[in-house]
């Protein structure tokens, strides 16, 4: 049965571990058919309390082949040991070590197969280069260990590979040796890691590589080689991501006191990566799309995934390897506060409003869904089937959240004061979330008991507020009530704490001086407060207030909360053009767009019933007017603020979604918007097309953001002359952002598809960059977004195209997953062949790489939000998928907890 294969693994069965491994010293003996590994380690017992059976010894380990094991240089026989899928257990350890308790060492060897490793975890092969991935549980794809967080190793590692094929051999740690074997035709390199790490940090990469060198001076002068090894044609590429680690250096050293401790900084660039980027101890080891960049290869928001991504990894060397979780269901420690951390590092390279804007949009419209949705889970699970379906948007961005709300709550100061106490006691330790508050509260004196619930419930809280003033006493009165919806396990919640920050804005547009009496309001400054919002029903009363203000609530999105205050729209226009909050101002566009959005859906039964609101209209022409006649604002924010809500937002609030007229209307609006303003979108474009040389600065990116944004409302009016527009950026453009947006311009235009514009642009595009996976990858993605009908079909072309290749996760998710997630309306066509598509691509990825699998799975789990037919055909497609009899357990956990 698979159940009986697939056991569920409880939080609260967490056991510690019955041994220790002190020593980890590998060799690894690498060939183009296999690879033959040899670990020696030195085991002791675990004199902690509360630990499992002694006697016996069971190590991890799958897709092995064991050679030899010894235990104190004395070989075991067949007799001495079981072997099954997943463990080699000794049973007799006490009488193999004649009831002794000292340490003792374990000698294994194993065959393994790298290059038909096609689920990348372990080692395996990427083109022509051996490499690793080992979170979470890969590492018992190389040797038989206890792969577990809470086992730290010193790790010592010897690799052996043919020269001429892999000259350059990298582990975790600093080279402290090399030499040439006897036959002059195989090399080695050994690197020794000297500080305690678990195996998921362990990596190692094989490979004819280039490398780009710098170096950095640390806060107390030690010097430390820096180095990005890539395939030599991608040299070019790598000067973005060193300034960006050099950045991310500093900043963690003037914000956070972190100082980097090993001799040298390795990041490698791999083409075949699950992830993003694994920050294993010294030796990071990236997807190609989070390293390389350049200006004719790669877009503005490539530029800055880079940045984030190599800022991310290195913060990781102290928010998650000096300090590194106790267990899985720790997983929110290391990435929530890493998350944060770098989401706090690229607001002070660009614009903080703007990077609020980008990470709220995520949250608000994937995240939430993953709360609403039959996956949802706390940031800190209670029990999974398999670690890899828990690396989630919930554990991420939302466990950002929470450490950002403790930041809001205990002030800067003091949430320095604990992120050091919480370093200074952990250091060299795997511990858990509790332990991270605990540090907190420690060293600010602030009782976060209430607060805990963010780690253990699931869902996203409801804020309803409501204001009500007193023109005879001049008071007004906010109430606030609370609640969370049901999720899968957790039927009754607890109140939540609750950072609200917000302001009040008077009738003249100024702000309001806030004095709030209530021991639970904060002020920030004169007219900025933060209310920590603890009770299912609170209420505050703002005194001395001459005059009914316009409440600015929840400035810079200080909770991940959905807010409901009865706004007019009037009300969102005025705080779009007042409101001194960023996010704020933005949040209002939002808002108002998708209210009047709401009443068009409503009444929508054709094209013809729907019409522009005025009110709409008047504030995308005030924005325009403000944009052209200052030119020093912040373009990349005007940008945001004249994007229309997407079709996803659409679909994650609407009770019951209605994709056709979600579509429609919002392909009227933006059709409407360039009609009725053409001339204003033509001077924008004009006004910003000049971007002279080539700049990553916020500035030159905030200016191409707006162009774009003007091009793409321009497109919409399918003349002959909004074509021309598209087509002329597309042959003259300098750079990757603005030949790709002009290329998706050109995909998304019945006009230029009518006129055999868009397949010229394509076939250009490709022939120019086919040499380039990640320009073609963007290539791929463009035409599997496409919003106009045939999509589907399309794709399946596409994934015969020789540029295709299922094995590889960023192909697929070029096609695949861009086609499931960005082109909702050919994905949810009526028939469901959008639905069936998806499922038989998951079934064959499932054989290959499951984990690739489960994650495409997310826009089937929300059937439920679709009705009937749609919901139905969802389900048909789910229970399709549980009926196959050899499903992975990455695939079955979210296919059954869909279904339930």
């Amino acid at each position: 049965m698979r159940n009986a294969r697939t056991p569920t693994v409880y939080l609260k069965d967490y056991q510690p571990p019955a041994f220790l491994i002190d020593k980890t010293d590998l060799r690894f003996e690498l060939f183009e058919d296999c690879a033959l590994v040899r670990a020696d380690l030195l085991i002791r017992f675990n004199d902690t309390e509360n630990v499992p059976d002694q006697s016996c010894l069971v190590l991890n380990g799958q897709y092995l082949q064991l050679e030899r094991l010894l235990v104190n240089e004395q070989e075991l026989s067949a007799a001495d040991y079981i072997l099954d899928g997943d463990c080699l257990t000794i049973p007799d350890l006490a009488g193999l070590l004649g009831n002794r308790r000292d340490d003792f060492s374990l000698t294994c060897h194993t065959r393994i197969e790298p290059q038909n490793n096609t689920a990348l975890e372990g080692l395996y092969k990427s083109r022509k280069m051996f490499c690793t991935q080992c979170e979470a549980e890969g590492f018992r794809r190389i040797t038989y260990y206890l792969d577990r967080p809470d086992v730290m190793s010193v790790f010592t590692t010897t690799i052996v590979a043919d020269f001429n094929k892999y000259p350059v051999l990298l582990s975790n740690g600093n080279q402290i040796d090399s030499g040439a074997e006897s036959d002059g035709r195989r090399h080695w390199v050994t690197w020794h890691d000297p500080f305690p790490k678990p195996c998921y940090l362990f990596a190692l990469v094989a490979g004819d590589l280039a490398c780009v060198e710098d170096r950095f001076v640390t806060m107390n002068a030690r010097d430390v080689v820096l180095r990005i090894f890539v395939e030599e044609k991608d040299l070019d590429k790598c000067d973005h991501a060193m300034r960006s680690l050099k950045q991310a250096m500093r900043w963690d050293e003037e914000v956070y006191g972190r100082e980097y401790d090993l001799d040298i900084f390795m990041i490698v660039a791999v083409d075949d990566f699950n992830m993003g980027a694994m920050e294993n101890k010294g030796l990071n080891i990236f997807n190609t799309s989070c390293v390389l960049a350049n200006p004719k290869t790669t877009v503005d928001a490539a530029f800055q995934r880079v940045e984030g991504v190599v800022a991310h990894e290195y913060f990781h060397n102290w928010s998650g390897n000096r300090v590194t979780c106790r267990d899985w269901f720790q997983l929110s420690l290391k990435e929530g506060f890493t998350v944060f951390r770098d989401s706090e590092f690229s607001a002070d390279m660009g614009s903080r409003t703007v990077k609020r804007v980008e990470d709220v949009a995520l949250l608000r419209t994937a995240q939430f869904a993953e709360d609403a949705g039959p996956m949802a889970h706390p940031i800190r699970p209670d029990s999974y089937m398999e670690i890899s379906n828990f690396y989630t948007l919930t554990v991420y961005e939302k466990g950002a959240e929470v450490v950002r709300m403790i930041s809001h709550i205990l002030g800067p100061d003091n949430f320095r004061k604990g992120t050091d106490l919480y370093f200074a006691h952990h250091d060299g330790q795997a511990v858990t979330t509790e332990d991270f508050v605990v540090a907190m509260e420690e060293a600010s004196g602030v009782d976060l008991t209430r607060f805990r619930n963010w780690y253990t419930q699931a869902g996203t809280p409801v804020l309803d507020v409501r204001g009500n003033y007193d023109a005879a006493v001049q008071t007004y009165r906010l109430t606030i009530r609370q609640h969370c919806p049901v999720t899968p396990g957790q039927k009754h919640k607890l109140p939540f704490h609750i950072p609200l920050r917000l302001g009040l804005l008077g009738r003249d547009g100024n702000e309001m001086a806030l004095h709030c009496n209530s021991a639970n309001a904060k002020s920030d400054t004169v007219t900025d407060m933060v209310l920590q919002v603890t009770e299912p029903e609170q209420e505050y009363v703002f005194e001395d207030v001459k005059g009914e203000p316009i409440p600015s609530l929840l400035r810079g999105f200080s909770a991940p909360v959905r807010l409901n205050f009865d706004y007019t729209p009037e009300d969102l226009y005025f705080l779009m053009v007042h409101d001194t909050d960023g996010f704020n101002r933005w949040n209002a566009s939002q808002q108002l767009a998708v209210g009047l959005m709401l009443e068009l859906q409503t009444a929508y039964q054709n094209e013809s019933d729907l019409k522009l609101p005025e009110i709409l209209k008047q504030a995308y022409e005030g924005i325009l007017q403000s944009a052209l006649e200052d030119p020093g604002q912040d373009g990349a924010m005007l940008s945001q603020v004249l994007t229309l809500p997407a079709e996803s937002y659409l679909i994650e609030i609407a009770d019951v979604a209605e994709v056709e007229a979600i579509h429609a209307v919002r392909e009227f609006l933006a059709r409407s918007l360039a009609m009725s303003l053409e001339g204003m979108w033509q001077d924008l474009y004009r006004s910003t097309a000049n971007s002279g040389e080539f700049s990553v600065a916020a500035e030159a990116v905030a200016r191409r953001s707006l162009k774009n944004t003007a091009l793409a409302y321009l497109s919409r009016l399918e003349t002959e002359q909004s074509v021309e527009l598209s087509a002329q950026q597309f042959h003259q453009a300098d750079n990757m952002t603005d030949e790709s947006a002009a290329l998706n311009c050109l995909v998304n235009s019945v006009a230029a598809v009518e006129k055999g514009v868009t397949a010229a642009a394509l076939e250009k595009f490709y022939k120019k960059w086919q040499h380039e996976p990640l320009v073609v990858d963007l290539w791929l993605s463009s035409q599997a977004r496409s919003q106009l009908p045939g999509t589907l079909e399309q794709v399946k072309k596409l994934m015969q195209h020789p540029a295709f290749n299922i094995r590889n996760p960023n192909k697929v998710r070029s096609v695949i997953g861009a086609f499931s997630a960005g082109s909702l309306v050919n994905f949810h066509e009526a028939s469901g062949s959008g639905y069936r598509f998806l499922a038989d691509q998951i079934l064959v990825l499932d054989k290959l790489n499951p984990q690739i699998a489960a994650r495409l799975l997310a826009p089937l789990t929300r059937w439920k939000k679709f009705g009937i037919p749609r919901g139905a055909l969802m389900r048909g497609e789910l229970e399709r998928m549980r009926a196959e009899p050899a499903l992975s357990k990455d695939v079955f956990e979210v296919v059954e907890k869909s279904l339930a």
